[in-house]
């Protein structure tokens, strides 16, 4: 959905044009159409990760080992 946002964004379009034919595919809204709030979430959270790439790269291997330590504890007697 980010993808169909910032390609259209990029040929001029606003969100409030683009928003219309975004649809949810899961959940409980699965079917309905993102509120604005959520679409600008969405895109800030993106600009984020682009103007500090180390630190999604930092927080993703952080995630990876606690990910690993959970399933040593789990599958440790």
């Amino acid at each position: 959905m980010l993808n169909i946002v910032l390609r259209r964004r990029a040929n001029g379009e606003s969100v409030e044009q683009i928003r219309p034919d975004l649809i949810i595919p899961t959940g409980k809204r699965k079917g309905q159409n993102p509120g604005l709030a959520s679409i600008y979430r969405a895109l800030a959270e993106h600009e984020r990760g682009q103007a500090y790439p180390e630190a999604v790269a930092q927080a993703r291997t952080d995630f990876a080992a606690l990910q690993a330590e959970e399933i040593h504890q789990l599958l440790s007697p």
